[in-house]
């Protein structure tokens, strides 16, 4: 299969027309900076003067800042904080990034998931992460703040053209809450994509997921090391769940999206050049594979965009994003790559 760039920049182009709703486990990673001065008199650790705090949204918060910066805001979020300070500086940094948060819901008895790292350096030397504070309720969440989330998901989803579920395993997305999601978008015609590591199977009925092949493996138990190999767990996942079609990312491999009637299409990396950090690339990938789907495109062209978008996110250092004047950009600067990539199709006569 070979691409059709007029049809993928149109499709780039209908990025800005989807409405998404992001629900899962919202975090914020709270990163502090300081010049090492002198150990501590009072232990053997260092003394950090303090020299700023950048708030980064992280996790399926993460998800929506990558949602935001290329349908221009036409995002929200729906998850849980608590009743502390570190709440406020989660609805700050969504507020920056131009995603909706009226749809959280305070559950007082819960933490704020919030991933603090403590960084330093002293003079001609590279900052280093010290230390990293991790606040976090483990137990599952309340059945009044589950009821919450419920109703909250009947009332809003009909707002939106796409759902994303993205659970980090921190207890948002209980089964009943990914019943009600699944259920109700089906109701409304709207699509639901997964973004998940763990329990695939709980999301039953949904359009797509997006597992990477380390949690591929560990779903389908077996070793993952060819084409038919990706092809058989993809036929797994897609008998299991009932979705209509899967994309396995592969890391510098590409991708593989797998369809319902037993076919794949093998998506390579489009530039493996300038490696800087993967960080979030994952959430990027979800996001423009839900955008574009959102938006109409084909399963094969909404996969190509999340490609696309990684390549460019993993140039840069943390979670980083992209826009729609990014991912033309790197059309227009890689057309004749793009015109000789062939998408390799598989069945299972032919692989």
């Amino acid at each position: 299969m070979k691409i059709d760039i007029d049809k993928l920049k149109a499709c780039v182009s209908n990025l800005d027309n989807a409405r998404i709703l992001v629900v899962g486990d919202l975090a914020l990673d709270e990163m502090v900076y300081g010049d090492t001065e002198r150990i501590s008199r009072e232990a053997p650790v260092l003394i950090l003067r303090h020299t700023h705090t950048n708030l980064i949204l992280g996790a399926a918060s993460n998800a929506a800042h990558n949602v935001s910066t290329i349908n221009h805001g036409k995002v929200s979020v729906l998850g849980i904080v608590g009743d502390d300070y570190q709440a406020t500086d989660l609805r700050k940094a969504f507020e920056d990034a131009n995603v909706d948060c009226s749809n959280l819901i305070v559950d007082a008895s819960r933490k704020t998931v919030t991933k603090t790292r403590i960084s330093g350096s002293c003079f001609q030397s590279i900052t280093q992460q010290i230390v990293r504070i991790d606040r976090q309720s483990s137990e599952p969440i309340s059945k009044e703040t589950e009821s919450q989330i419920v109703d909250k998901l009947k009332e809003i989803i009909p707002e939106y053209d796409a759902v994303i579920l993205s659970d980090y395993q921190i207890g948002t997305l209980t089964d009943k809450v990914i019943k009600t999601a699944i259920d109700v978008c089906k109701k409304h015609g709207k699509k639901v994509i997964v973004d998940a590591q763990r329990d695939l199977k709980r999301y039953k009925g949904a359009t797509s997921m997006t597992p990477n092949l380390p949690d591929t493996q560990k779903y389908v138990g077996f070793d993952i090391k060819s084409n038919k190999d990706i092809l058989k767990a993809g036929e797994k996942l897609v008998r299991d769940t009932g979705e209509e079609y899967v994309l396995i990312t592969c890391g510098e491999e590409g991708m593989a999206l797998v369809t319902k009637d037993k076919k794949m299409i093998r998506i390579p990396v489009f530039n493996k050049s300038k490696v800087f950090d993967v960080t979030g690339a994952g959430d990027t990938v979800t996001a423009l594979y839900s955008l574009a789907l959102a938006s109409g495109a084909e399963p094969v062209y909404a996969a190509i965009m999340g490609n696309m978008a990684a390549g460019i996110v993993i140039k840069q250092f943390g979670c980083a994003t992209t826009t729609i004047e990014e991912l033309q950009n790197f059309i227009d600067n890689n057309k004749k790559l793009l015109e000789k990539f062939n998408i390799g199709e598989y069945d299972e006569k032919n692989i």
